[in-house]
């Protein structure tokens, strides 16, 4: 591959080519390269364009589109990496699916937005629908937040809870979700009454257990700073000064959701979270998840945030699992749509053609 601009061919197909040069900070060039070059290897493979590197300069060379686009990638990722953070395969693999997206956004200030730090851990948003989710939790009193397992509906919800005690903008946490599994009736499980609803709540201790000292998690839940508990609890309660978070939303009835919903009190905000693909709901119920967009759209200070396979933040299997889960369900809808005409034609046509026989 040629090196310099003097080496690329004046005619031919070729002539159309162009190519750039840049210099790399040599502290950020151990970081943008990956460890064993594999951030390297995915940018080539991901970018039309030539990349070549020696040293701290990279050539790219191809297409004038495709090699600004790869300059753009290549000038987003020094800007992390210059910033001290860490780069791997994924954020490769999520700068060049935002700057593909065209939305004009910078991938380096929506990876880099720190929500809360703990023991040099920090949690982020990892995608620009993530970005604009915790965007919107800032900006709203209701948030709901729609999307597939592994998209970090409820992480990203439990960090600004904690971001807002720790800020001292709310007084207390207050996490909630239903044990619809037990389809609400505990008493037929065995164990005092916090063992029967541990195992449906155990899910938000965990993620809290990353965001906040556990050894201090006793002593908050005990002073009521922090409160983890089942939906049913929340009945006829006013909640103040709280960040509430209800968990597994789509497991909710429309008269539970409206009940949640009117417990909001004064400087308090509330997020919902769920995935209207996986509703547990016990004799065909309606979700209270997917109708209370239709009642609450147009609504001041309500936001909704739709997530998708694209968010998802797991291993990169799981987008491809939603993804195929999403295309059979359509697939079966449309075999049930079918056999639902096929059933209600079949005894209308007989009828006529009796009719017609006498």
């Amino acid at each position: 591959m040629a090196d310099t601009a003097e080496n690329t061919p004046q005619s031919g197909p070729a002539a159309a080519d162009a190519q750039s040069k840049f210099a790399v900070p040599d502290s950020a060039v151990l970081a943008l390269l990956g460890s064993r070059d594999e951030n390297l290897r995915l940018a080539e493979e991901l970018l039309d364009a030539d990349v070549h590197v020696r040293g701290n300069e990279i050539t790219l060379s191809g297409a004038p589109a495709d090699v600004a686009f790869a300059e753009r990638v290549f000038s987003e990722l020094t800007t992390l990496a210059g910033r001290g953070q860490e780069i791997g395969p994924d954020t490769v693999r999520r700068t060049v699916a935002m700057l593909s997206a065209g939305t004009g956004e910078s991938p380096a200030e929506v990876l880099s937005l720190d929500i809360i730090s703990r023991r040099g851990r920090t949690i982020r948003p990892k995608t620009l629908n993530q970005k604009h989710y915790v965007d919107a939790i800032d900006k709203n009193t209701v948030v709901f937040g729609i999307g597939p397992a592994g998209t970090g509906k409820t992480y990203l919800a439990m960090a600004k809870a904690v971001q807002a005690l720790q800020a001292k903008q709310v007084n207390r946490i207050i996490l909630t979700r239903p044990a619809v599994e037990a389809g609400e009736r505990l008493g037929y499980l065995p164990g005092t009454l916090y063992e029967k609803i541990d195992p449906y709540l155990r899910p938000l201790y965990d993620a809290l257990h990353d965001m906040v000292d556990p050894e201090s998690i006793p002593r908050l839940t005990q002073a009521g700073t922090i409160e983890v508990a089942p939906l049913a609890y929340m009945r006829g309660r006013t909640l103040n000064d709280a960040f509430i978070i209800l968990d597994e939303a789509q497991n909710t009835t429309p008269e539970q959701m409206k009940m949640f919903l009117t417990r909001l009190g004064f400087g308090s905000k509330i997020v919902v979270t769920g995935d209207i693909t996986q509703v547990d709901l016990p004799g065909g119920q309606r979700s209270g998840l997917k109708v209370v967009k239709d009642i609450l759209d147009g609504v001041d200070d309500v936001h909704f945030s739709i997530l998708t396979s694209s968010d998802v933040v797991r291993h990169r299997l799981v987008a491809d699992i939603v993804d195929a889960y999403e295309k059979w369900q359509v697939e079966q809808d449309e075999r049930d749509l079918g056999e639902d005409r096929r059933q209600h034609a079949g005894p209308g046509a007989r009828s006529r053609g009796h009719r017609r026989g006498r």
